[in-house]
C-alpha cells in the first residue's frame, strides 16, 4: 500500500479542522425565519412548528413546507399592500385642491399600459419560474452529490482498518500455506512467487488437466457396467471353481484316510491300469519308456 487513503484522509480531516470543507460543502441555509425591519413581520414564524424543525434540522419536506407557507403569507401581504394604496390614492385623489378628475380616454389608455405590463410581468413570471425549476434541480443534484461525498468520507475514514485487517488476513493465509506446504515439492514456493499471466497460465494447465482427468473418468463410468457384468460373471465361475475345489480335496482326504485305513477305493487300482496301458501304447508305436 502506497499510503494514499491515509493522505487523502488526513488531508480531509485537515479541511474539517480548519472549516474550508464546511463552507464549501456546507447546503445554504434558506429556512432561517423572516424578519422584517420595524418589529411588524406578520405572523410569526417561530410559532409555527416546521420553521422549528427545519431551522434545527432542514429536510426537503420541511422546506417545502415552508415555501408554501411563505407564498401564501406574501399573497396577502400584496393584495393588503394594493388596497391600501389604492385606497390612499383615490382618497388624495378626490380630497385634493383642486380634485383630480380622470377620463374615460385616460382609463382606456391607462388600461392599455396595464395590459403591456401585465404581459411583460407574464413573461417574467414564466421566466422566474423556468428559473426557479432549474435552481431546484441543482439543489437536489447538488444534496445528493453531498450525500455522496459524506458517505465517501465515511468510507474513506474506515478504510484504513480495513486496509490493516485485509494485510493481516492475507499474512496469516501465507503463513498457513506455508506450514501447509510440503517440503519435498520443488514447486511448492516457486509457486508463490509466479506473475499475474503465470499464474493464468498454470491455473489454465491445470484446468486442461483436470478437464482431461474428467473426461477420462466419464470413459470409465461408461465402461463400468460392462466390467461389472464381467466381474460378476469370474464371481459366478470362481464360485463354481472354489466349490470343485472343496470337493476335491475333501475326496483326496477321504481316499488318503481309506488309505491309511488299508482299505481299497479303487483309485490305486484304476492308476496301475492306467501306467499299465500307457507302457503297452508307448511299446505298440515303438518309443522308449
Amino acid at each position: 500500500m502506497n499510503g494514499t487513503p491515509e493522505e487523502a484522509l488526513a488531508a480531509l480531516q485537515d479541511l474539517e479542522k480548519e472549516g474550508d470543507l464546511k463552507q464549501r460543502l456546507a447546503i445554504v441555509r434558506i429556512s432561517e425565519p423572516i424578519s422584517l425591519e420595524g418589529g411588524h413581520a406578520g405572523p410569526s414564524p417561530s410559532k409555527r412548528r416546521s420553521d422549528v424543525s427545519v431551522f434545527e434540522d432542514p429536510t426537503p419536506a420541511s422546506l417545502e413546507a415552508d415555501l408554501t407557507h411563505y407564498k401564501e403569507l406574501f399573497s396577502k401581504l400584496r393584495f393588503s399592500y394594493l388596497e391600501q394604496v389604492t385606497k390612499e390614492k383615490f382618497l388624495r385623489a378626490i380630497v385634493g385642491d383642486p380634485p383630480v378628475i380622470v377620463g374615460h380616454n385616460e382609463n382606456m389608455e391607462l388600461e392599455t399600459q396595464l395590459a403591456d405590463v401585465k404581459a411583460e410581468l407574464k413573461a417574467r413570471k414564466e421566466d422566474a419560474r423556468i428559473m426557479i425549476e432549474e435552481m431546484e434541480a441543482m439543489g437536489r443534484d447538488l444534496a445528493s452529490r453531498y450525500k455522496n461525498v459524506e458517505l465517501q468520507t465515511t468510507q474513506l475514514s474506515t478504510l484504513p482498518a480495513s486496509i490493516e485487517n485485509l494485510e493481516s488476513t492475507i499474512a496469516g493465509l501465507r503463513a498457513k500455506q506455508v506450514a501447509n506446504m510440503d517440503p519435498s515439492d520443488p514447486n511448492a514456493s516457486s509457486y508463490q512467487n509466479l506473475s499475474l499471466p503465470a499464474t493464468l497460465s498454470l491455473l489454465a494447465e491445470r484446468e486442461a488437466e483436470l478437464a482431461s482427468l474428467n473426461r477420462q473418468l466419464a470413459a470409465v463410468q461408461n465402461t463400468l457396467p460392462r466390467k461389472t457384468r464381467e466381474a460378476e460373471a469370474i464371481e459366478r465361475e470362481s464360485s463354481v471353481l472354489e466349490r470343485r475345489k472343496e470337493e476335491a480335496i475333501m475326496q483326496a482326504r477321504e481316499a488318503q484316510r481309506k488309505k491309511q485305513q488299508g482299505e481299497s477305493d479303487g483309485l490305486e487300482e484304476m492308476g496301475r491300469w492306467y501306467r499299465g496301458a500307457e507302457e503297452a501304447l508307448k511299446e505298440l508305436v515303438g518309443t522308449e519308456a
